[in-house]
């Protein structure tokens, strides 16, 4: 089988709309204004179900902290060495495949790279697993919150700025190279920060784009105590539990998106927005340190704004996000905004079994 990625043309001109079509004039873009290249990393998380999604795959995989489980990740391990196999051949061999920490969930890491070139592969690696869950009997999903109960399927984006001529970090610039959290970015990399929190709420319909993604943010926790989604607009140091991750290495760890995410427009929104910040050289707020899953971190825990609370929020947003919207162009915006918000009719439309619940009898 040979899969090919290309870029949508109609009429001998390009689409748009195509999503990896607005990667490629992004950093196109980034490249011609400053001689730079964003290279990323994504870790993507999915769950493996059985075929009529009534139950996990796995019915054994009952414990309540289950997070890096060995039984439970060997029990599957005809499926996960097909697929690191796969991968392998693909040419993206994962350096880790673990178990997660949802019941019948799972990650799988590959090496950072151009942002395009990870994108493709992080389209592709959907459509492997998909395949190969089929092959073994199951079936996976992404979808961000398919259990209420259970941790959801986050899918983090690690992001660096490099010099196209030298291959120099340029968020290491200005940093503390000894230093560890928030001090080892430069000027650059904190400006950066400062882009993403300020359009977090307009990049929120991109990293977070269905109805069900805004069950997993704001969740209330899982049995492990976290649900390793944020609930607020803010960044830390080395701390899981805020909206941006700085891994004591001059790199940035959005932590914001879902699995529901295109692999293309979700780098292209992130530099969109971190670019903002370093062309207007801003300034972020103080990083917050506090625990925000803890309850006694709820009053430093006000100064930072939450996130949309719904689809149609960051919809709203992301429409009066002019920043963001010259970065992936106004016909991929309207167009993404157009489909979304038939997306949210539709759900409006349909009555729930809460509804029912607590309305019949007012």
């Amino acid at each position: 089988m040979g899969w090919v990625a290309s870029n949508l043309e109609i009429r001998g001109e390009e689409f748009n709309q195509g999503p990896r079509n607005v990667l490629r004039r992004v950093l196109g873009d980034l490249s011609e204004s400053r001689g730079w290249t964003l290279k990323t990393g994504v870790e993507c998380e999915f769950f493996l179900i059985s075929p009529d999604a009534s139950e996990l795959a796995d019915t054994r995989d009952v414990a309540a902290k289950p997070c890096y489980d060995q039984s439970a990740l060997f029990r599957q391990r005809g499926f996960v060495c097909e697929l690191n196999e796969a991968m392998e051949e693909m040419g993206f061999p994962p350096y880790q495949t673990d178990h997660e920490d949802a019941n019948g969930q799972f990650e799988c890491n590959w090496e950072y790279d151009d942002a395009l070139k990870t994108a493709d592969r992080h389209s592709l690696f959907k459509f492997t697993v998909r395949c190969l869950a089929e092959k073994h009997g199951y079936r996976s999903t992404f979808m961000p919150k398919p259990f209420s109960h259970l941790t959801g399927n986050g899918c983090h984006v690690h992001l660096t700025l490099h010099d196209e001529k030298t291959g120099e970090n340029i968020f290491k610039q200005g940093g503390d190279a000894d230093g560890f959290g928030t001090a080892c970015l430069g000027t650059t990399g904190t400006q950066f920060v400062a882009g993403l929190l300020s359009h977090a709420k307009g990049i929120c319909a991109v990293t977070n784009p269905t109805v069900n993604s805004y069950k997993r943010l704001s969740a209330p926790p899982t049995a492990s105590g976290a649900t390793w989604a944020p609930n607020t607009i803010s960044w830390s140091g080395n701390n899981r539990s805020h909206m941006i991750r700085i891994p004591d290495a001059p790199r940035i760890e959005l932590r914001l998106a879902d699995m529901a995410t295109n692999p293309y427009l979700l780098p292209a929104a992130a530099l969109s927005a971190g670019m903002s910040g370093v062309d207007a050289k801003a300034t972020p707020p103080s990083p917050i340190e506090a625990n925000a899953y803890d309850s006694s971190a709820a009053e430093v825990m006000q100064s930072a704004e939450t996130l949309p609370e719904n689809l149609l929020d960051a919809l709203r947003a992301l429409s009066t996000d002019a920043s963001i919207t010259a970065g992936l162009g106004e016909e991929c915006v309207n167009a993404l905004v157009a489909l979304r918000k038939a997306q949210w009719a539709d759900y409006k439309a349909h009555l729930t079994e809460w509804e029912k619940l607590h309305t019949l009898d007012c």
